[in-house]
C-alpha cells in the first residue's frame, strides 16, 4: 500500500463485516485512522445505528474529542430486501428507506457541519447499487431507496460546490458481492446452489465481486488522487449496467 490516506480520519458505516469491514481494513492499510462504526462495534470501532439523529450526533462528536476532524466519512450501512410490492406492509417500505436512505441523509449532514469549515475539506463516498441505476423486479423499496442515494449524492456534491466548501461527495455501485448477506438471501432460496449460480451468472464477468473489489473503488474515490471528482457515479458491477 502507498499511504494515499495517511493521517487522515475516516469514518466508515456498517463496517463489521463485507464491503464496509473491507473498506476499514484497505484504509487503515493505507494510513487513515479508520473508525468502524455498526450496531455491534467493531474491533476499535464505535457502536452506531445509522437511523438514529443522537447516535450520529454522539458519534460524529466522539470523533472530533477524540482526533479533532473528519476527513472520509463512508456510508455503507444498509439491508437488503426482496418482496412483491403487492405483500410489502408500509411498515417494511419504511424500515428499508430508514435503513438505505435516512441513514445516508443524516451522515451527510452531519459530516457537511464538520467537514465545510475545517482545513481541507472532507470526502464523502455513498455505497449505493446496480439497483440504484436500474430495475429489477420485486426491489421496489431497496431501488427507490438505493437510486435516493444516487441522487441525494448528486445533489449534495453541488451543493457543496455552490457554497465554495471543500467536499467532495461521489457514490459507488456495487453489483453482487460475495458478503454475508448475499449468503442469507442464498440460504432463503428453494435452490440455493442455482440460486447462487444465477447470480453468478447474470455478471457479464462470471463471477460476484469480493468485497476488497468494492473497497478499492471506495478507498480510491476517498482519496486526493480523485480530487476532481465529485458528484459521479463509480459502477463497480462486472459489466452490469454496461448492457
Amino acid at each position: 500500500m502507498s499511504g494515499r490516506l495517511q493521517a487522515k480520519v475516516a469514518l466508515v458505516t456498517g463496517a463489521a463485516s463485507g464491503i464496509g469491514a473491507a473498506v476499514a481494513a484497505m484504509m487503515a492499510a493505507e494510513g487513515a485512522v479508520a473508525i468502524g462504526a455498526d450496531l455491534a462495534a467493531p474491533p476499535g470501532g464505535i457502536v452506531l445505528d445509522v437511523t438514529d439523529e443522537a447516535q450520529w450526533d454522539a458519534g460524529i462528536a466522539g470523533i472530533l474529542a477524540a482526533h479533532g476532524r473528519l476527513d472520509i466519512l463512508v456510508n455503507n450501512a444498509g439491508i437488503g430486501f426482496s418482496r412483491l410490492v403487492t405483500e410489502m406492509t408500509l411498515a417494511e417500505w419504511r424500515r428499508v428507506q430508514a435503513v438505505n436512505l435516512d441513514s445516508v441523509f443524516l451522515g451527510c449532514r452531519a459530516a457537511f457541519r464538520v467537514m465545510k469549515d475545517q482545513p481541507g475539506g472532507g470526502a464523502i463516498v455513498n455505497v449505493s447499487s446496480i439497483l440504484g441505476l436500474v430495475g429489477q423486479p420485486e426491489t421496489s423499496a431497496y431501488s427507490a431507496a438505493k437510486g435516493g442515494v444516487t441522487l441525494l449524492t448528486k445533489s449534495l456534491a453541488l451543493e457543496a460546490a455552490q457554497n465554495g466548501w471543500p467536499i467532495r461527495v461521489n457514490s459507488v455501485h456495487p453489483a453482487y458481492v460475495q458478503t454475508a448477506m448475499i449468503d442469507q438471501a442464498v440460504a432463503r432460496a428453494g435452490d440455493p446452489d442455482r440460486f447462487r449460480r444465477h447470480l453468478e451468472r447474470i455478471q457479464p464477468v462470471g463471477r460476484m465481486a469480493t468485497p476488497d473489489e468494492i473497497a478499492a473503488g471506495i478507498v480510491f474515490l476517498a482519496s486526493d488522487e480523485a480530487s476532481f471528482v465529485t458528484g459521479t457515479q463509480l459502477a463497480v458491477d462486472g459489466g452490469m449496467t454496461a448492457r
